[in-house]
């Protein structure tokens, strides 16, 4: 029996898989629609894409590490138990091992990468299918270096630090690449240094400084150049408390972070750290909700 592209589409509409899995169900049925809907289920792959509207707000930051490549990638599903499983975890590594390879520029690019002979789409349409839970990548960063790397991952996947150092990796080096993720991991520094802040960011924060000491009734009479004087002094605290090379190692506050590095003869070039979830919608449904609505869907 022969299909045409409607019908693929109609199939795609009625059982939300891809368009590819559905001309292939199609092909192996001789275009039989029930049939092919059938074998959709059958293969998992129906029942994988009905579960992209789910929201997966759990998951995991991993890191990897191949010689002069790194990867940090959050990977989301829906529970903190699949999270905690083992195979979610080589699921990660497996996609940053992807990454690596084949160094796609966004998530887009990156499901269309081959990953154990099928396109990472697909790959994780059959983990979705063996786990039953929606499983997503939400972002990654790759960091391709002439120095080395390092990273931290704290907690289990809940945040994941990756940092690009330059020069030999030295005994000192590496000690000092991870104390920086560490501090970094602890104060969350949104830069790398003073000269890092986008002009308009430092010029909204002086605006945000300015409003807040007019606003202060024992300060709101002072001279502008006053004003001017303690809104600078506000700014150096924000490259502190924002810039990592200006903050205070936590270790030893008597020290800035770019004086531990000077004395380790060690240069950080970049660094990237995910706080997993951050941002997402958690479901927010009770466990009664949950079981009410899988009885109602069995009874269906």
């Amino acid at each position: 029996m022969a299909f045409t592209g409607k019908d693929v589409m109609t199939l795609r509409e009625k059982t939300g898989a891809g368009i590819m899995d559905c001309k292939k169900a199609l092909t192996d049925t001789d275009g039989d629609m029930a049939k092919a809907a059938d074998l959709l289920r059958e293969r998992g792959i129906a029942k994988a894409d009905k579960k992209a509207s789910r929201i997966a707000a759990e998951g995991i930051v991993y890191a990897y590490i191949d010689g002069n490549d790194g990867v940090l990638v959050e990977l989301n599903c829906e529970s903190d138990f699949v999270a905690k499983n083992p195979q979610f975890t080589e699921i990660a590594n497996s996609i940053a091992k992807v990454i690596v390879a084949c160094n796609p520029a966004d998530v887009d690019a990156l499901l269309t990468c081959n990953c154990e002979g099928a396109s990472v789409e697909e790959y994780l349409k059959s983990k979705i299918a063996i786990i039953g839970e929606k499983i997503s990548v939400r972002r990654f960063v790759k960091y391709t270096t002439d120095g080395f790397l390092a990273s931290y991952i704290h907690l289990g996947g809940k945040l994941g630090v990756l940092i690009d150092m330059a020069g030999e990796a030295s005994e000192a080096a590496k000690e000092v690449a991870h104390e920086l993720t560490l501090q970094i991991a602890f104060t969350k520094p949104a830069y790398l240094c003073k000269d890092c802040v986008p002009a308009e960011a430092l010029a909204k924060e002086k605006e945000v400084l300015t409003a807040q000491i007019k606003n202060d009734e024992k300060l709101a009479n002072k001279p502008a150049q006053i004003i001017e004087k303690m809104v600078d002094g506000r700014v150096k605290k924000f490259y502190e408390e924002n810039c990592l090379l200006e903050q205070a190692f936590i270790k030893d506050d008597s020290k800035k972070i770019a004086e531990l590095l000077k004395s380790a003869g060690a240069t950080i070039n970049k660094f990237q750290f995910y706080i997993m979830g951050e941002g997402l919608e958690k479901k927010s449904e009770d466990l009664g909700e949950e079981v009410a609505k899988q009885v109602a869907a069995m009874q269906k």
